[in-house]
Protein backbone atom coordinates (compact mmCIF):
# COMPACT_ATOMS: atom_id res chain seq x y z
CA UNK A 1 0.00 0.00 0.00
CA UNK A 2 3.43 2.42 0.70
CA UNK A 3 4.03 1.97 -2.61
CA UNK A 4 0.81 3.45 -4.32
CA UNK A 5 0.72 5.60 -2.21
CA UNK A 6 4.23 6.82 -2.85
CA UNK A 7 3.08 5.96 -7.27
CA UNK A 8 0.18 8.42 -7.15
CA UNK A 9 1.71 10.53 -5.12
CA UNK A 10 -1.38 10.65 -2.75
CA UNK A 11 -2.42 9.52 0.56
CA UNK A 12 -6.12 9.58 0.92
CA UNK A 13 -6.90 10.57 4.47
CA UNK A 14 -11.03 10.14 6.46
CA UNK A 15 -11.78 13.18 9.13
CA UNK A 16 -14.39 14.97 10.14
CA UNK A 17 -15.21 18.44 10.57
CA UNK A 18 -14.86 19.31 14.34
CA UNK A 19 -12.86 21.64 16.34
CA UNK A 20 -10.75 18.99 17.98
CA UNK A 21 -9.51 17.35 14.52
CA UNK A 22 -10.24 18.61 11.06
CA UNK A 23 -11.06 22.55 9.92
CA UNK A 24 -11.12 25.57 7.60
CA UNK A 25 -9.39 28.04 9.81
CA UNK A 26 -8.85 31.52 8.51
CA UNK A 27 -4.99 30.43 6.94
CA UNK A 28 -7.20 27.36 5.38
CA UNK A 29 -7.62 23.70 6.23
CA UNK A 30 -5.74 23.36 10.11
CA UNK A 31 -6.69 21.27 13.43
CA UNK A 32 -5.11 18.49 15.33
CA UNK A 33 -5.67 15.85 13.10
CA UNK A 34 -4.98 17.14 9.76
CA UNK A 35 -1.53 18.72 11.78
CA UNK A 36 -0.66 14.98 11.90
CA UNK A 37 -2.21 14.15 8.81
CA UNK A 38 -0.20 16.76 6.77
CA UNK A 39 3.42 15.98 8.80
CA UNK A 40 2.50 12.11 7.98
CA UNK A 41 1.98 12.86 4.11
CA UNK A 42 5.35 15.14 4.24
CA UNK A 43 7.47 12.37 5.65
CA UNK A 44 6.12 10.12 3.10
CA UNK A 45 6.78 13.10 0.40
CA UNK A 46 3.63 12.93 -1.13
CA UNK A 47 0.13 15.03 -1.11
CA UNK A 48 -2.63 14.76 1.21
CA UNK A 49 -6.31 14.78 0.10
CA UNK A 50 -8.49 15.11 3.09
CA UNK A 51 -12.36 13.40 2.86
CA UNK A 52 -15.18 14.26 4.82
CA UNK A 53 -17.81 11.56 5.11
CA UNK A 54 -21.81 12.73 5.36
CA UNK A 55 -21.68 11.24 8.36
CA UNK A 56 -19.52 10.12 11.66
CA UNK A 57 -20.97 6.45 10.77
CA UNK A 58 -19.48 6.11 7.18
CA UNK A 59 -15.96 6.68 8.54
CA UNK A 60 -15.03 3.16 9.82
CA UNK A 61 -16.75 1.20 6.47
CA UNK A 62 -15.30 3.45 3.71
CA UNK A 63 -11.67 2.43 5.57
CA UNK A 64 -12.36 -1.20 5.82
CA UNK A 65 -13.47 -1.07 1.98
CA UNK A 66 -9.67 0.58 1.66
CA UNK A 67 -11.93 3.82 -0.42
CA UNK A 68 -9.01 5.57 1.88
CA UNK A 69 -5.80 4.97 2.98
CA UNK A 70 -6.30 5.96 6.91
CA UNK A 71 -8.79 7.85 8.94
CA UNK A 72 -7.87 10.38 11.07
CA UNK A 73 -10.55 11.01 12.89
CA UNK A 74 -10.13 11.30 16.81
CA UNK A 75 -11.16 7.96 16.65
CA UNK A 76 -11.30 5.66 20.33
CA UNK A 77 -9.58 1.95 19.94
CA UNK A 78 -12.05 0.11 20.99
CA UNK A 79 -12.52 -3.66 20.79
CA UNK A 80 -15.69 -3.66 18.70
CA UNK A 81 -14.00 -1.57 16.37
CA UNK A 82 -10.69 -3.94 15.96
CA UNK A 83 -13.29 -6.11 14.39
CA UNK A 84 -13.58 -4.09 11.47
CA UNK A 85 -10.25 -2.36 11.14
CA UNK A 86 -6.38 -1.93 12.75
CA UNK A 87 -5.50 0.70 15.14
CA UNK A 88 -1.90 2.13 14.73
CA UNK A 89 0.50 3.73 17.75
CA UNK A 90 -2.01 5.62 20.51
CA UNK A 91 -1.57 9.00 20.05
CA UNK A 92 -3.89 10.93 22.83
CA UNK A 93 -6.18 10.29 25.33
CA UNK A 94 -9.80 11.19 26.16
CA UNK A 95 -12.39 10.36 28.35
CA UNK A 96 -15.96 10.03 27.53
CA UNK A 97 -18.22 12.06 29.79
CA UNK A 98 -22.32 12.76 30.40
CA UNK A 99 -22.93 16.06 29.49
CA UNK A 100 -25.94 18.28 31.02
CA UNK A 101 -26.47 21.56 31.37
CA UNK A 102 -26.16 23.71 34.67
CA UNK A 103 -29.24 24.70 36.13
CA UNK A 104 -30.95 21.17 35.68
CA UNK A 105 -30.09 18.16 38.21
CA UNK A 106 -26.80 16.25 37.67
CA UNK A 107 -27.31 12.63 36.81
CA UNK A 108 -24.36 10.91 38.97
CA UNK A 109 -24.74 7.62 37.57
CA UNK A 110 -26.38 6.24 34.61
CA UNK A 111 -29.38 4.72 36.19
CA UNK A 112 -30.30 8.22 37.27
CA UNK A 113 -30.79 9.90 33.76
CA UNK A 114 -34.22 10.75 33.26
CA UNK A 115 -34.84 12.41 30.00
CA UNK A 116 -33.77 12.32 26.55
CA UNK A 117 -29.99 11.44 25.43
CA UNK A 118 -29.38 11.85 22.07
CA UNK A 119 -25.46 10.36 21.02
CA UNK A 120 -23.77 10.41 17.54
CA UNK A 121 -24.40 7.11 15.79
CA UNK A 122 -21.75 4.60 15.22
CA UNK A 123 -19.75 6.55 18.17
CA UNK A 124 -17.38 4.78 20.63
CA UNK A 125 -20.40 6.22 23.09
CA UNK A 126 -23.13 4.52 21.55
CA UNK A 127 -20.44 1.12 21.86
CA UNK A 128 -20.41 2.15 25.60
CA UNK A 129 -23.88 2.77 26.15
CA UNK A 130 -24.89 -0.55 24.76
CA UNK A 131 -22.26 -2.21 27.44
CA UNK A 132 -23.72 -0.14 30.38
CA UNK A 133 -27.35 -1.17 29.59
CA UNK A 134 -26.66 -4.60 30.34
CA UNK A 135 -26.70 -3.37 34.07
CA UNK A 136 -29.01 -0.23 33.71
CA UNK A 137 -31.90 -2.01 31.55
CA UNK A 138 -33.82 1.56 31.64
CA UNK A 139 -31.08 3.12 30.13
CA UNK A 140 -32.22 4.46 26.86
CA UNK A 141 -31.13 6.96 23.64
CA UNK A 142 -31.20 8.12 20.46
CA UNK A 143 -28.33 7.60 17.93
CA UNK A 144 -28.26 10.59 15.58
CA UNK A 145 -26.43 9.63 12.27
CA UNK A 146 -26.71 13.37 10.51
CA UNK A 147 -25.33 15.10 13.55
CA UNK A 148 -22.25 15.84 15.08
CA UNK A 149 -21.33 15.46 18.40
CA UNK A 150 -20.69 19.54 18.76
CA UNK A 151 -23.72 20.23 17.20
CA UNK A 152 -25.51 17.59 20.19
CA UNK A 153 -23.78 19.79 22.97
CA UNK A 154 -25.34 22.53 21.12
CA UNK A 155 -28.54 20.88 21.50
CA UNK A 156 -28.04 20.50 25.06
CA UNK A 157 -27.13 23.65 26.07
CA UNK A 158 -30.25 25.10 24.19
CA UNK A 159 -31.99 22.54 26.19
CA UNK A 160 -33.89 21.02 23.49
CA UNK A 161 -32.16 17.41 24.59
CA UNK A 162 -31.01 16.57 28.06
CA UNK A 163 -28.40 14.83 27.64
CA UNK A 164 -25.20 14.45 25.28
CA UNK A 165 -21.65 12.00 25.80
CA UNK A 166 -18.84 14.01 24.22
CA UNK A 167 -14.90 13.18 24.96
CA UNK A 168 -13.30 15.55 27.54
CA UNK A 169 -11.42 17.58 24.69
CA UNK A 170 -14.56 18.46 22.91
CA UNK A 171 -16.21 19.27 25.81
CA UNK A 172 -12.99 21.26 27.32
CA UNK A 173 -13.34 23.80 23.57
CA UNK A 174 -16.90 23.93 23.66
CA UNK A 175 -17.40 24.65 27.35
CA UNK A 176 -15.56 28.14 26.48
CA UNK A 177 -18.66 28.88 24.08
CA UNK A 178 -21.34 27.46 26.22
CA UNK A 179 -20.15 27.91 29.79
CA UNK A 180 -23.27 26.41 31.09
CA UNK A 181 -22.20 22.83 29.65
CA UNK A 182 -21.17 20.68 32.96
CA UNK A 183 -19.90 16.78 32.88
CA UNK A 184 -21.93 14.74 35.01
CA UNK A 185 -19.42 12.17 35.03
CA UNK A 186 -16.79 9.87 33.44
CA UNK A 187 -18.70 7.30 31.39
CA UNK A 188 -15.50 5.15 30.68
CA UNK A 189 -11.88 5.25 31.94
CA UNK A 190 -9.62 7.92 29.63
CA UNK A 191 -9.59 6.02 26.08
CA UNK A 192 -6.66 5.67 23.66
CA UNK A 193 -7.13 7.91 20.46
CA UNK A 194 -5.50 6.45 17.19
CA UNK A 195 -5.20 6.17 13.36
CA UNK A 196 -7.95 3.28 11.49
CA UNK A 197 -6.39 1.50 8.95
CA UNK A 198 -7.76 -1.40 6.37
CA UNK A 199 -7.39 -4.69 7.78
CA UNK A 200 -5.06 -5.43 4.67
CA UNK A 201 -2.09 -8.26 4.78
CA UNK A 202 0.02 -5.78 3.27
CA UNK A 203 0.67 -3.69 6.19
CA UNK A 204 3.70 -1.20 4.69
CA UNK A 205 1.77 2.05 4.90
CA UNK A 206 0.88 0.98 8.77
CA UNK A 207 4.59 0.27 9.46
CA UNK A 208 5.28 3.68 8.23
CA UNK A 209 2.59 5.05 10.33
CA UNK A 210 4.34 3.19 12.85
CA UNK A 211 7.75 4.80 12.36
CA UNK A 212 6.40 8.18 12.01
CA UNK A 213 4.69 8.56 14.67
CA UNK A 214 7.62 7.05 16.94
CA UNK A 215 10.05 10.10 15.40
CA UNK A 216 7.30 12.83 16.67
CA UNK A 217 6.58 11.14 20.03
CA UNK A 218 10.72 11.57 20.05
CA UNK A 219 11.31 14.96 18.88
CA UNK A 220 8.80 16.26 20.41
CA UNK A 221 6.57 16.98 17.15
CA UNK A 222 3.60 15.14 19.22
CA UNK A 223 4.07 17.12 22.21
CA UNK A 224 4.25 20.42 20.46
CA UNK A 225 0.87 19.76 18.66
CA UNK A 226 -1.10 18.58 22.42
CA UNK A 227 0.03 21.72 23.40
CA UNK A 228 -1.04 24.16 20.24
CA UNK A 229 -4.46 22.92 19.87
CA UNK A 230 -5.37 21.51 23.71
CA UNK A 231 -3.01 23.16 26.06
CA UNK A 232 -4.82 26.59 26.48
CA UNK A 233 -8.35 24.85 27.48
CA UNK A 234 -7.09 22.72 30.59
CA UNK A 235 -8.60 25.08 32.73
CA UNK A 236 -12.38 26.85 32.78
CA UNK A 237 -13.93 29.37 34.93
CA UNK A 238 -17.51 30.10 34.14
CA UNK A 239 -17.82 33.11 35.79
CA UNK A 240 -14.93 34.66 34.04
CA UNK A 241 -16.16 33.15 30.93
CA UNK A 242 -19.48 34.38 30.95
CA UNK A 243 -17.89 38.12 32.58
CA UNK A 244 -16.02 38.23 28.85
CA UNK A 245 -18.72 36.95 26.59
CA UNK A 246 -21.15 40.23 28.71
CA UNK A 247 -18.10 42.40 28.21
CA UNK A 248 -17.70 41.96 24.13
CA UNK A 249 -21.31 42.91 23.82
CA UNK A 250 -20.83 45.95 26.00
CA UNK A 251 -17.86 47.14 25.93
CA UNK A 252 -15.41 45.98 22.76
CA UNK A 253 -17.78 47.35 20.17
CA UNK A 254 -16.31 51.06 21.10
CA UNK A 255 -12.88 50.13 20.77
CA UNK A 256 -13.50 47.63 18.03
CA UNK A 257 -12.44 50.06 14.94
CA UNK A 258 -9.32 50.73 16.95
CA UNK A 259 -8.65 47.06 17.52
CA UNK A 260 -8.54 46.78 13.86
CA UNK A 261 -6.96 49.52 12.75
CA UNK A 262 -3.77 48.69 14.84
CA UNK A 263 -3.64 44.92 14.10
CA UNK A 264 -3.83 45.84 10.50
CA UNK A 265 -0.89 47.97 10.75
CA UNK A 266 1.34 45.41 12.82
CA UNK A 267 0.07 42.46 10.59
CA UNK A 268 -2.18 40.24 12.59
CA UNK A 269 -5.87 39.37 13.74
CA UNK A 270 -7.76 42.62 15.44
CA UNK A 271 -9.12 39.42 17.86
CA UNK A 272 -6.08 38.54 19.13
CA UNK A 273 -5.02 42.01 19.84
CA UNK A 274 -8.53 42.79 21.62
CA UNK A 275 -7.81 39.41 23.38
CA UNK A 276 -4.55 40.55 24.95
CA UNK A 277 -6.57 44.43 25.82
CA UNK A 278 -8.85 42.13 27.88
CA UNK A 279 -6.21 40.36 29.42
CA UNK A 280 -4.44 43.81 30.76
CA UNK A 281 -7.34 45.77 31.83
CA UNK A 282 -10.91 44.13 30.86
CA UNK A 283 -11.40 46.99 28.06
CA UNK A 284 -10.95 49.52 30.74
CA UNK A 285 -8.94 52.65 29.77
CA UNK A 286 -8.80 53.96 33.20
CA UNK A 287 -7.46 50.75 34.45
CA UNK A 288 -4.22 51.62 36.89
CA UNK A 289 -2.39 48.50 39.24
CA UNK A 290 -0.51 49.00 41.97
CA UNK A 291 3.05 49.04 40.44
CA UNK A 292 1.44 51.95 38.03
CA UNK A 293 1.03 50.08 34.75
CA UNK A 294 -2.20 51.76 33.39
CA UNK A 295 -4.38 52.22 30.53
CA UNK A 296 -6.72 49.73 28.27
CA UNK A 297 -2.97 47.94 26.92
CA UNK A 298 -1.84 48.63 30.57
CA UNK A 299 1.49 49.82 29.38
CA UNK A 300 4.60 50.90 31.96
CA UNK A 301 6.02 54.36 32.34
CA UNK A 302 8.67 53.23 30.44
CA UNK A 303 7.41 51.60 27.58
CA UNK A 304 5.14 54.96 27.15
CA UNK A 305 7.71 56.54 26.55
CA UNK A 306 9.66 54.62 23.97
CA UNK A 307 6.47 54.56 22.22
CA UNK A 308 6.19 58.25 22.14
CA UNK A 309 2.84 58.04 24.01
CA UNK A 310 1.83 61.02 26.08
CA UNK A 311 -1.09 59.74 27.58
CA UNK A 312 -1.62 56.35 28.74
CA UNK A 313 -5.42 56.40 29.86
CA UNK A 314 -6.03 57.36 26.07
CA UNK A 315 -7.86 54.24 24.30
CA UNK A 316 -6.38 55.19 20.76
CA UNK A 317 -2.69 55.86 21.93
CA UNK A 318 -2.88 52.68 24.32
CA UNK A 319 -4.20 50.42 21.90
CA UNK A 320 -1.78 51.80 19.40
CA UNK A 321 0.98 52.08 21.57
CA UNK A 322 0.49 48.39 22.69
CA UNK A 323 0.27 46.64 19.39
CA UNK A 324 3.42 48.73 18.26
CA UNK A 325 5.27 47.03 21.49
CA UNK A 326 4.03 43.64 20.80
CA UNK A 327 5.37 43.60 17.32
CA UNK A 328 8.68 44.75 18.71
CA UNK A 329 9.13 42.34 20.98
CA UNK A 330 8.32 39.95 18.45
CA UNK A 331 10.74 41.48 15.91
CA UNK A 332 13.72 40.93 18.64
CA UNK A 333 13.03 37.52 18.96
CA UNK A 334 15.62 34.72 16.78
CA UNK A 335 14.05 35.10 13.34
CA UNK A 336 13.82 30.96 13.14
CA UNK A 337 11.08 30.61 15.28
CA UNK A 338 8.03 29.31 13.89
CA UNK A 339 4.24 30.23 14.59
CA UNK A 340 2.52 30.14 16.26
CA UNK A 341 5.24 29.93 19.48
CA UNK A 342 6.61 32.50 18.32
CA UNK A 343 3.48 35.14 19.00
CA UNK A 344 3.16 32.92 22.23
CA UNK A 345 6.83 34.02 22.87
CA UNK A 346 6.06 37.72 22.08
CA UNK A 347 2.76 37.59 24.12
CA UNK A 348 4.87 36.09 27.38
CA UNK A 349 7.73 39.00 26.65
CA UNK A 350 4.85 41.37 26.55
CA UNK A 351 4.07 40.44 30.27
CA UNK A 352 7.21 39.56 31.46
CA UNK A 353 9.66 41.40 29.74
CA UNK A 354 12.27 40.16 27.24
CA UNK A 355 15.07 39.43 29.46
CA UNK A 356 13.20 36.96 31.41
CA UNK A 357 11.96 34.95 28.38
CA UNK A 358 15.37 35.28 26.90
CA UNK A 359 16.37 33.56 30.44
CA UNK A 360 13.78 31.55 30.29
CA UNK A 361 14.81 29.94 26.99
CA UNK A 362 18.20 29.60 28.54
CA UNK A 363 17.39 27.44 30.98
CA UNK A 364 14.91 25.46 28.66
CA UNK A 365 18.04 24.67 27.00
CA UNK A 366 19.98 23.68 29.89
CA UNK A 367 17.13 21.17 30.87
CA UNK A 368 17.51 19.59 27.48
CA UNK A 369 14.44 21.81 25.91
CA UNK A 370 14.05 23.32 22.82
CA UNK A 371 14.04 26.83 23.35
CA UNK A 372 11.99 27.66 20.11
CA UNK A 373 9.00 25.66 21.19
CA UNK A 374 6.16 27.37 23.68
CA UNK A 375 5.46 23.76 25.46
CA UNK A 376 9.51 23.28 26.41
CA UNK A 377 10.15 26.98 27.45
CA UNK A 378 6.71 27.27 28.97
CA UNK A 379 7.87 24.36 31.19
CA UNK A 380 10.89 26.78 32.44
CA UNK A 381 9.78 30.32 32.57
CA UNK A 382 8.04 28.91 36.44
CA UNK A 383 11.87 28.28 37.28
CA UNK A 384 12.46 31.64 37.51
CA UNK A 385 10.38 32.28 40.76
CA UNK A 386 13.17 29.87 42.01
CA UNK A 387 16.52 30.60 43.75
CA UNK A 388 18.51 27.75 42.27
CA UNK A 389 17.42 28.96 38.92
CA UNK A 390 16.92 32.85 38.90
CA UNK A 391 21.06 32.93 40.04
CA UNK A 392 21.96 31.33 36.89
CA UNK A 393 20.47 34.06 34.99
CA UNK A 394 21.18 37.42 33.69
CA UNK A 395 18.04 39.35 34.62
CA UNK A 396 17.38 37.35 37.77
CA UNK A 397 14.30 36.32 40.25
CA UNK A 398 10.56 36.88 37.82
CA UNK A 399 6.92 35.57 38.71
CA UNK A 400 7.51 32.88 36.06
CA UNK A 401 3.67 31.56 36.55
CA UNK A 402 2.15 35.00 35.65
CA UNK A 403 3.61 34.77 31.89
CA UNK A 404 2.17 31.22 31.26
CA UNK A 405 -1.02 31.86 32.37
CA UNK A 406 -1.29 35.26 30.51
CA UNK A 407 -0.65 33.63 27.28
CA UNK A 408 -3.23 31.01 28.20
CA UNK A 409 -5.91 32.99 29.54
CA UNK A 410 -5.14 35.26 26.33
CA UNK A 411 -5.11 32.31 23.84
CA UNK A 412 -8.83 31.31 25.36
CA UNK A 413 -10.07 34.68 24.83
CA UNK A 414 -9.12 34.89 21.13
CA UNK A 415 -10.99 31.74 20.95
CA UNK A 416 -14.18 32.68 22.27
CA UNK A 417 -13.94 36.30 20.37
CA UNK A 418 -13.69 34.03 17.30
CA UNK A 419 -16.45 31.89 17.50
CA UNK A 420 -18.65 35.00 18.72
CA UNK A 421 -17.63 36.80 15.60
CA UNK A 422 -18.61 33.90 13.38
CA UNK A 423 -21.59 33.40 14.98
CA UNK A 424 -22.32 37.27 13.91
CA UNK A 425 -21.50 35.94 10.36
CA UNK A 426 -24.26 33.05 10.19
CA UNK A 427 -26.73 35.12 12.03
CA UNK A 428 -26.56 37.22 8.59
CA UNK A 429 -27.13 34.54 6.07
CA UNK A 430 -23.17 32.61 5.66
CA UNK A 431 -22.62 29.57 6.60
CA UNK A 432 -20.80 29.59 9.78
CA UNK A 433 -17.05 27.78 10.25
CA UNK A 434 -16.12 25.64 13.22
CA UNK A 435 -13.19 28.42 13.91
CA UNK A 436 -10.42 28.05 16.56
CA UNK A 437 -7.23 29.15 16.94
CA UNK A 438 -5.12 29.31 13.76
CA UNK A 439 -1.85 31.19 14.17
CA UNK A 440 -2.01 34.85 13.78
CA UNK A 441 1.61 36.12 12.86
CA UNK A 442 3.11 39.09 13.79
Amino acid sequence: MLEQVQQKNELIVISRNSATTYYEGPNGPTGFEYELAKRFADYLGVELHIVIPPNFNDILPLVALGDAHLAAAGLTATEKRREKVRFGPNYHQITPQLVYRSGSKRPRSAGDLQGTLEVVAGSSHEERLEELKQEFTELSWEAQPEQSSEELLTLVWQQLIDYTVADSHELAVNRHYYPELKPAFDLDEPQPLAWAFPNSEDNSLFLAAGAFFKQIMHDGTLEQLIERYFGHIETFDYVGTRRYQAHVEQRLPQYLELFTEAASGIGMDWRLLAAIGYQESHWDPGAVSPTGVRGLMMLTRNAAKDLGIENRSDPVQSIMGGAEYLARMAKRLPEHIPEPDRTWMALAAYNVGLGHLEDARKLTIKNKGDPDRWVDVKKNLPLLSKKKWFQQTRYGYARGREPVRYVQNIRTYYDILVWLTEQKVAENGQPPEPLRFDSPAL
